[in-house]
């Protein structure tokens, strides 16, 4: 299924109930004409004609809460299916893993998730009214027929020329609307980066610059604009020609039907009435515009929806020390070979240090080791079973990561450290990382918003640490202690490379820290150079390079 199609189903029992308003509003709609010409006929007969004031005036009413129902459920529908549809977006963005989220820009994700699932949340009522909007103007060629076959056959003569001006409306507009979506995406993709690096710009001087930058595909966007104008514009004259002819046309044919004594006043005030129902186009390229807009968002959000969500297994984890096992591994970007036929072994319980020159492959590496992302080729395994065969509560259970650069996120510091986690848990992270010290000292210690709790580099990273720190078998630390200082390093060092039974894969540039751990791997253009104790491998001018 299409996935705007899947969004129309999801607005469910929404959908008839706006069927029915407009079902309702119609016939109403259809019916006062005819209440109308009946009351005009009896006033030049000379009777009173009040007798058909009291019906009108029930259409009126019954078409006025037609409407409103119509608009409720309308509303109601849009607001459920787009709280749907963005959860929907937000859990498979988290599914499907930093690796292959990174085809989309992060200001554009937000485009979709904010912006374009409004517009696609309109399917299912919009489909609804397209579809019933074909009820007036057939509506109005039956009374039309009742009233006088050439009367009829002169309006079904306009109404053919109002439906080649509506197809060419949606079938142009679509095209345009989806340009124009996917222009405001990139320009908010670029203003998050922008956001995100203000301060580097700032200290740059480059601020002109990077307004250019950002709002360089304007003119692209004022193009799509126009051309959307433009085409709405030309429907516009369009239907300004068409409407007044099929008009026109009904009340000459309708006219001459009255001379000629086959219908009355009151059916050519009736056949008029009808004449304008039947070939306004303003409501409906408002629909086809609304419905256009639907199909552009719907589009834009099953690009995202198509991707595949990273696959878990239903395997548990054996008993084991935590060995990980690298097996002829592959990992490209693009055109590019980050890492190239990787076979290693990782002993269970053992500090492992990763070292080597920029570009090397070490945070590759690591996003491996803790299925950040998948090999393109070879496995990995964690004592004897593939990542990829773990449960996803199995594999986060026993591994865990920290950054160089960790994203906090949640309301307060605990929910950073770790939502869910008992303040006793909380503690014993921020303790064993050195970061109670610090966030004891905020106003609400681990209650504390994070927006009131500003912080260096080094505590951000401390955080960062404790978040991960509960991993049962596997920590993996991606540079991850390179903002702290000299005395909190060595401290957590101590701590990562001594007393602790879990393995630790450390990506680090520290000759004190390669110095500390039990093993190095010797990264090198993509592959395994050389794995053994520091001390062995400083014997190498090379290796003594890879720290300046």
């Amino acid at each position: 299924m299409s996935t705007f199609g899947a969004i129309a189903r999801r607005a469910g029992g929404w959908l008839p109930l706006i069927a029915a308003g407009a079902l309702a509003s119609t016939l109403t709609l259809l019916a006062l004409p005819a209440v109308l010409g009946r009351a005009v006929d009896e006033i030049v007969s000379g009777r009173a004609g009040g007798r058909w004031l009291a019906p009108a005036a029930g259409l009126i009413a019954l078409g006025v809460l037609a409407d409103l129902v119509n608009t409720f459920a309308g509303t109601a529908c849009v607001a459920g299916t787009t709280a749907w549809l963005r959860e929907r977006l937000v859990r498979h963005v988290l599914a499907i893993g930093p690796r292959r989220a990174d085809r989309f820009e992060r200001g554009d994700l937000v485009s979709r998730v904010s912006g374009n699932a409004v517009d696609a949340a309109h399917a299912g009522p919009s489909l609804v009214s397209v579809a019933t909007s074909a009820l007036p103007p057939v509506g109005s060629l039956v009374m039309l027929i009742l009233i006088d076959l050439w009367v009829a056959v002169a309006f079904l003569a306009g109404v053919v020329l109002v439906a080649l001006v509506l197809r060419a409306f949606a079938r142009h507009t679509t095209e345009i609307i989806t340009s124009y979506q996917r222009i405001q995406g990139r320009i908010a993709a670029r203003l998050s980066e922008s956001l995100a690096g203000a301060r580097t710009i700032a200290a740059a001087g480059t601020v002109r610059d990077e307004e250019r930058r950002v709002l360089e595909p304007l003119p692209e966007l004022h193009g799509a604009g126009t051309r959307t104008w433009g085409v709405l514009a030309r429907t516009t004259a369009q239907s300004a020609v068409v409407g007044p002819l099929v008009l026109v046309a009904v009340l000459a044919t309708g006219g001459l039907a009255l001379l000629a004594g086959r219908i009355s006043p009151g059916e050519l005030l009736a056949a008029s009435r009808y004449a304008v129902i039947g070939a306004g186009l303003g409501g409906l390229t408002g629909l086809f515009g609304t419905l256009a807009r639907a199909r552009a968002g719907a589009r834009r959000a099953g690009e995202v929806l198509d991707v595949d969500p990273a696959a878990y297994g239903i395997q548990a984890l054996p008993d084991g020390p935590g060995r990980l096992e690298f097996r002829d591994v592959v990992a490209r970007a693009e055109d590019a070979t980050l890492l190239s036929g990787v076979d290693l072994v990782v002993p269970g319980g053992s500090a492992v240090a990763v070292v080597g020159h920029s570009g090397a492959g070490k945070s590759v590496l690591a996003a491996l080791a803790a299925r950040l992302r998948d090999p393109d080729g070879g496995q990995v395994l964690l004592d004897g079973v593939p990542l990829g065969a773990l449960s996803r509560d199995a594999l986060r259970r026993a591994v865990a990561c920290a950054f160089e650069r960790p994203v906090l996120v949640g309301e307060t510091v605990a929910d950073a450290i770790g939502p869910g986690r008992s303040p006793a848990q909380l503690r014993a992270a921020a303790e064993a990382v050195h970061a109670h010290e610090f966030v004891s000292r905020l106003p609400e210690g681990y209650r504390t918003p994070l927006a009131a709790a500003p912080m260096s580099g080094g505590e951000t990273q401390r955080l960062g640490l404790a978040r991960a720190w509960p991993a049962e078998r596997v920590l993996v630390l991606d540079d991850a202690t390179s903002s702290l200082d000299m005395v909190t390093e060595m401290q957590i060092g101590h701590a990562l490379t001594s007393g602790d039974a879990r393995t630790r894969l450390i990506v680090t540039h520290r000759v004190a820290t390669a110095a500390r751990a039990d093993l190095v791997i010797w990264l090198d253009a993509g592959r395994v150079r050389a794995v053994g104790p520091h001390e062995c491998l400083w014997e190498s001018p090379d290796y003594r390079g890879v720290f300046g």
